[in-house]
């Protein structure tokens, strides 16, 4: 989609070969666009290394993990009924693997199911692990058929807080944690997930797939309601402006009338 944004074909095709010789990310596309690399490359004396350089990553080109993880999964695929249990979620995830590595992204790879750890004196178990490659990290999945909750959470970490330590090889970033669940609530996710020292996402699934009817009333109320909220805007913007106009001809009236005061001190003594 970046690359219908850039109007020169020529510039067009460059950008895309060179990404797709590079690697480039979302985010380095836009750099390089943003920078015109193109034609900046067209004019260097050197191109070699102009296109050397243009394939180097620099700090703010480096990927997040809300940008790889989508929200929501849709897993029509899975065919569960209206009752199922997190162990029937997670069985039907592994038996239709290929079509969920499809859903998550490119970049996921399957490691493991329940694979199990050992804290004190008691065991747990980690739903599913995979590695995602472009992040370079373990991806820890706990899954959750009820609403999301701040336990969640905590859970979530004390797995992340082993897995770093015990799992995580070296030259790999620490390991991210998703807690794959039917609803959650927004508030309840941003006050319970920020802040936390590893990070911790939670993402809501879909067993099937919207209502095309149902989805295009849901794009008009969020339509109508974004108008509505431009229309007060408006208007408490317009009102604001009539009363600071009324009162700075308040103001200007008083001052009028203290100038001819001054320029008749004659008028002034009479009334006194």
């Amino acid at each position: 989609m970046r690359l219908l944004g850039v109007r020169n074909e020529q510039a067009r095709k460059f950008y895309e070969t060179e990404a797709l010789r590079g690697g480039w990310s979302v985010r380095q596309l836009d750099r390089q666009i943003n920078s015109q690399f193109y034609e900046r490359v067209a004019l260097s004396r050197n191109k070699a290394a102009m296109l050397s350089k243009g394939q180097k990553t620099l700090p703010e080109d480096c990927l997040l993990p809300e940008e790889e993880i989508k929200d929501p999964l849709v897993l029509e695929f899975l065919g569960l009924k209206d009752e199922y249990s997190e162990t029937d979620l997670e069985a039907a995830l592994i038996h239709h693997l290929e079509a969920f590595l499809l859903e998550l992204g490119a970049d996921f790879c399957f490691i493991g199911r329940q694979k199990r750890l050992r804290i004190g004196d008691e065991w747990y178990r980690v739903d599913l692990l995979f590695f995602h490659r472009r992040l370079r990290c373990l991806v820890v999945i706990d899954l959750k058929i009820g609403k999301f909750t701040h336990a969640d959470a905590g859970q979530m970490h004390l797995y992340l807080n082993y897995a770093r330590e015990h799992w995580v090889h070296e030259g790999e970033n620490p390991p991210v944690g998703l807690i794959l669940c039917a609803r959650k609530d927004d508030a309840v996710a941003r006050y319970a997930l920020d802040g936390l020292p590893n990070k911790v996402m939670a993402a809501e699934y879909r067993t099937a797939l919207p209502d095309e009817k149902a989805l295009a009333a849901e794009i008009e109320r969020t339509r109508a309601s974004l108008e509505e909220r431009k229309r007060v805007a408006r208007t408490s913007m317009g009102g604001k402006g009539k009363f600071i106009a009324k009162e700075s001809a308040k103001r200007l009236s008083k001052a009028g009338g203290t100038q001819k005061q001054l320029k008749n001190p004659s008028r002034r003594r009479s009334a006194v």
